[in-house]
Formats: C-alpha cells, sequence, structure tokens
C-alpha cells in the first residue's frame, strides 16, 4: 500500500467556529510556544511498516535539535499546513545509542543508508547548506512509532502505535520507485541525484546489527494493548 492520497485525508467533524478561531488568535498572541519555535529543520523522507514492509509512506519531519547528539521530530503526512500528525521520531547520535541495552538498541533503525542514497532530503535548502548536518546524520539512529496510519484509510488515530523502519538497500527495505518519483516531482528535486552528490559522505565504521533488526533476524515488534489491573 502507498501513501498516494493520504495526505489530503481530512478527519471527521465540523467547521471551524468563529469563536474558536478568537480562541486561536488570542493564544497565539498571548502564549508562548517555546517548544514549537524551536522546530527550525523540515526533512522529507520515507518509512516502511515494522511488520509489514510492503507499506511505504513518505513522511515529513520537523526537527526540533535538543543538542548535537539528540533531535526530536514531529512528523507529518505532508508540509500543508492542515497536515496529519501521525508519529515522533527520536534521533541519538551513536555514541548515544551505544549506551542502550540490547533489548532497546532493537527498536531503532539505522541512518546510513537513508542518507547516502538521498532518500533524507531538506526540501528547498541547497545542498551545499545540508551537507555537514548530513555527515552528522548518517551517524545516527532513530526510533519513530507511527500513531496515525492513514495510509490505510484510518479516519481518525486508531490502535496502537506502530514500529517504523528506514528505507534499506536489500529486500524489503527497498523503495519502490512510485514512492520516490512522486516526492521527487513535488519538490522538484532528484533523490538519484543526491545519492551521487553524497557519494563522498563517509559511512559509518560500524553499524550495531541490533539496529534494523529486521535485516539480520527477520522479525519486527509490535504494541500488545491488554486490559491490566490498576495499581493501587
Amino acid at each position: 500500500m502507498s501513501s498516494s492520497g493520504s495526505e489530503d485525508q481530512v478527519p471527521p467533524g465540523g467547521p471551524v467556529t468563529v469563536s474558536t478561531r478568537l480562541i486561536d488568535a488570542g493564544s497565539t498572541i498571548m502564549q508562548r510556544r517555546l517548544p514549537l519555535k524551536q522546530m527550525n529543520t523540515h526533512v522529507s523522507t520515507f518509512a516502511i511498516y515494522g511488520c509489514d514492509m510492503s507499506r511505504q509512506i513518505e513522511t515529513h519531519h520537523y526537527v526540533h535539535r535538543i543538542n548535537d547528539e539528540f533531535l526530536q521530530c514531529a512528523v507529518y503526512a505532508s508540509d500543508r499546513s492542515d497536515a496529519p500528525l501521525i508519529g515522533i521520531e527520536y534521533v541519538i547520535s551513536d555514541r548515544l545509542y551505544e549506551t542502550l541495552s540490547q533489548d532497546e538498541q532493537k527498536l531503532w533503525h539505522s541512518h546510513a543508508y537513508e542518507v547516502k542514497s538521498g532518500s533524507w532530503a531538506y526540501p528547498r535548502l541547497p545542498e551545499v547548506m545540508a551537507a555537514p548536518e548530513l555527515k552528522n546524520i548518517a551517524k545516527t539512529y532513530g526510533k519513530f512509532w507511527c500513531t496515525w496510519q492513514i495510509d490505510r484509510g484510518d479516519k481518525l488515530p486508531m490502535g496502537a502505535p506502530e514500529l517504523m523502519m528506514s528505507p534499506q538497500g536489500v529486500g524489503q527495505g527497498v523503495l519502490r520507485p512510485e514512492v520516490v518519483k512522486r516526492r521527487d516531482e513535488k519538490y522538484n528535486i532528484s533523490t538519484d541525484e543526491l545519492k551521487h552528490k553524497r557519494a563522498e559522505i563517509a559511512e559509518p565504521e560500524w553499524i550495531n546489527p541490533m539496529a534494523d533488526y529486521w535485516k539480520q533476524h527477520g522479525k519486527c515488534f509490535v504494541l500488545d494493548i491488554v486490559t491490566v489491573e490498576m495499581n493501587p
């Protein structure tokens, strides 16, 4: 299943009223929105459902840099003002990744191929400006939970979050050409050209085999929602 048309999906509900618009306008003027103002970078890339890798989607990350080793991203289905918020991704350095337990490491994916292949792109930002950041991102790992599966037609966020994987150059991690073409045409970019320009970006010396767990083990991870007794 592809993401075609999913970014145009509108959830059910009545139109925004005048009184609601007044509240929004007042909040914009009077309230501080400091975390939102820190989302300085827009990344266009792709993600793959960890337990159904036939489902490949285009994603738009709005990045808040906490420090040079930790990024947190709000993930949207598009870059439109009414885009659905479909998940969240955390990005950490290779140094921080190595401090995690093996059970935790299994939930993360690598970014080296995503960067080197041209999948990870900065719309409207010249490649020469993005180059230093790309060298850093290639060495990072991400954990991306999808909370709204609009690609399957969900009108509202339904069920448990799904763990997402990054594109890879082998097996089910290879992106379908039509998914990439749709993104490239939207932004007038060429993923193949970006790949060529990034040929000199150094590969990480080592990618931990606990990341991209499916590649080595052919297994995925799911959340199971169960009813349990509350703590007294």
